[in-house]
């Protein structure tokens, strides 16, 4: 499909007599009616106004693509509309607005539809091309001047490609990432603007876009590294951490199409600020196909959890709150069952947070699955972490069930590969979630049989937690917590304490919880005192570091630990491991339970017995910080 097929005659309007942004838009929502190409004015002129809400379409230049992808849309469009007064379109640089071009993708849109999209957007930047189109003046000379225009692009792309074949490392070299809501017109847009002025500015670049298609032209670890900086310019999410300790211009797609010179001169300049991730799970953009096996579950594991513990912490505290009202209101002993939902008020506070705790794992199951295999895993996933809530398999049926769900979707994807192109656009709205759903809602049932009777096991034994048990379980997962500070060790230790949060809060907490807790907090807390009472084996930016660390560990942050570990990790780690799991140990020793699945010492009420809970941190820490101190070899002088 080419821009021809898109670009039809009887979706043009040559004159359009809109002077403002809504009329504008009423009228060629309208064309789009009259000629057919979507089936319901309203829900398609919701979807252009919802984008209009993000940000303006109004490029500036005289060109604004308004752009929308919903149901209404029957066959994918692009209308040509011009103005020869000029439309006050609150365009980005303030000036009329005399093109338009409003594009309809329907939900299904395959991926010759988005590439077809796609290279219309990269078209407009020629401003010489835009010119030639303002003097336009029948539906033929449109479409004859986009064919004409895109046969001279795509002998351009073969030369570009030929050069790029040829690398000097010796120019400067950036990278960029370029997304917008939609992903159809601005990526792309974005993309084009910032290699031509590049090129012109003796510039290499590379490129990733983040558009409906998905991510492409992925950026590599290598790249990144070799970048003298990085441009972001996005209208939606994208993944940030791979871009630690870079120089980055973090601005709005519509800046790369606008102002490309103005963010390359930036990234080059070394004015830009440093971008700091936040040490959270591995970056999308360091996924590649050189990636171990573990490291890709582990990945797909963290893309789940990543978004299951919102939930979580939200759902567990506020679960928690519920049951601190009814304590203060007061409760009978006769109705002590119902403890958190007695009073009004609890009740209340119960009920929100029971609500966001039952996406619990949906949630996990959901975004492993898509991680493996993309959107059209979601539903899937979805599905079999509800199954496994309602057969009682728990957190491990639903973690089981979002890799099912993700590879049934990948199996899917290699059975439908052969159908016709014709087939394509209904892939991912009917075969994918029919199939998948079939595929794995029958694989669940059978897998909850077993995992149900694990989990009740499970939940058995650590709701009877007693005596040598639970100091056994609290030591091994306070130490898990100090071993790799909020690696994969960490986050298992971390996720296990959650799981079990659901199935205790009516008991009063969970040990598990209260002891992973504790251990987390302890290696930050350790840096503090080592570096208070042991201050001539640092240097005084790592004493000036202690201080930060009391706040990070009291916060349950344990990260905030992992420049001194990673500068002497044989030294640090064992140090950190033995205070934690002596931490840990002695709140299973004391029973001592936990509502809040985070929050450090500001949920210290949700604890059983908050004094003895912070003695015994305190004591771990101590532990810690005196290894640590005295086995740390001295400053050089």
């Amino acid at each position: 499909m080419n821009i021809k097929d898109l670009l039809i005659k009887d979706a043009m309007i040559m004159d359009l007599q809109a002077t403002d942004k809504k009329a504008a838009i009423d009228e060629m929502v309208q064309k789009m009616f009259d000629a057919g190409r979507i089936s319901d004015i309203a829900i398609y002129k919701e979807g252009i106004l919802n984008r209009e809400a993000q940000t303006s379409t109004g490029l500036g230049d005289g060109i604004a693509m308004p752009h929308a992808k919903n149901s209404a849309v029957k066959e994918a469009t692009v209308l040509f509309a011009k103005s020869s007064k000029g439309v006050d379109y609150e365009a980005l640089d303030g000036q009329p607005t005399y093109l338009f071009f409003m594009i309809a993708a329907p939900e299904g849109a395959n991926d010759t539809h988005l590439q077809a999209l796609a290279a219309l957007s990269r078209l407009l930047v020629d401003p010489n091309f835009v010119a030639q189109l303002k003097q336009a003046n029948t539906p033929d000379q449109v479409q004859e001047l986009f064919d004409s225009a895109e046969k001279a692009k795509a002998e351009a792309e073969k030369q570009e490609a030929a050069e790029e074949e040829v690398k000097d490392f010796n120019r400067r070299y950036i990278v960029a990432v370029t997304a917008c809501p939609t992903g159809i017109a601005h990526t792309y847009m974005a993309e084009d603007a910032l290699k031509k002025k590049a090129k012109e500015m003796g510039v290499d670049i590379k490129v990733e876009t983040n558009g409906t298609e998905g991510v492409k032209h992925r950026l590599t670890a290598e790249e990144i590294a070799r970048a003298d900086g990085v441009i972001v310019a996005a209208d939606k999410k994208v993944e940030m951490n791979r871009f630690d300790g870079k120089n980055l211009v973090n601005r709005p797609v519509s800046d790369g199409i606008r102002k490309p010179e103005e963010l390359i001169d930036m990234a080059l300049s070394g004015k830009a600020p440093v971008f700091h991730g936040d040490g959270s799970s591995a970056s999308e953009g360091e996924a590649n196909d050189s990636s171990s096996v573990g490291q890709t579950i582990y990945k797909d594991l963290m893309n789940g959890v990543s978004h299951m513990l919102p939930f979580v912490i939200g759902g567990g505290i506020m679960i928690a709150l519920s049951f601190m009202i009814d304590q203060f209101m007061g409760v009978p002993n006769s109705e002590l069952a119902n403890l958190g939902n007695y009073n009004q008020v609890a009740s209340m506070f119960n009920q929100i947070g029971g609500a966001a705790f039952g996406f619990m794992l949906p949630v996990l199951a959901g975004f492993i699955a898509s991680s493996i295999s993309d959107r059209p895993g979601l539903i899937a996933g979805f599905a079999a972490g509800t199954l496994a809530n309602a057969g009682g398999a728990g957190f491990l049926g639903a973690l089981i069930g979002g890799f099912l769900a993700g590879y049934v979707i990948v199996f899917l994807r290699k059975i439908f590969s052969g159908l016709p192109k014709s087939l394509e656009g209904i892939k991912s709205i009917l075969f994918y979630p029919f199939f998948g759903l079939m595929i794995t809602g029958f694989l669940m049932l059978l897998v909850n049989i077993p995992m149900k009777a694990i989990n009740d096991g499970l939940n058995g034994f650590l709701t009877g937690l007693g005596g040598s048990n639970a100091i056994l379980l609290g030591a091994l997962l306070g130490g898990m917590m100090a071993v790799d500070l909020g690696g994969p060790i960490n986050k298992a230790a971390y996720v296990f304490g959650t799981a079990t949060l659901a199935t205790t809060v009516s008991t009063g907490g969970s040990i598990v919880m209260a002891a992973v807790m504790a251990g987390g907090m302890v290696p930050p807390l350790a840096i503090f005192i080592a570096t208070r009472l042991f201050k001539n084996k640092f240097e005084k930016s790592q004493v000036d570091a202690g201080l930060t660390n009391i706040v990070m560990g009291l916060s349950f942050v344990t990260e905030g630990a992992i420049p001194f570990a990673a500068a002497d990790p044989i030294r640090v780690i064992p140090s950190f491991v033995v205070g934690s799991a002596v931490a840990g140990g002695l709140v299973g020793a004391f029973s001592i339970k936990l509502l809040a699945p985070h929050g450090g010492v500001f949920v210290a009420l949700l604890v059983s017995n908050p004094v003895m809970y912070l003695i015994f941190i305190i004591i771990g820490a101590i532990i810690s910080g005196v290894i640590y101190g005295m086995v740390k070899k001295p400053v050089e002088a």
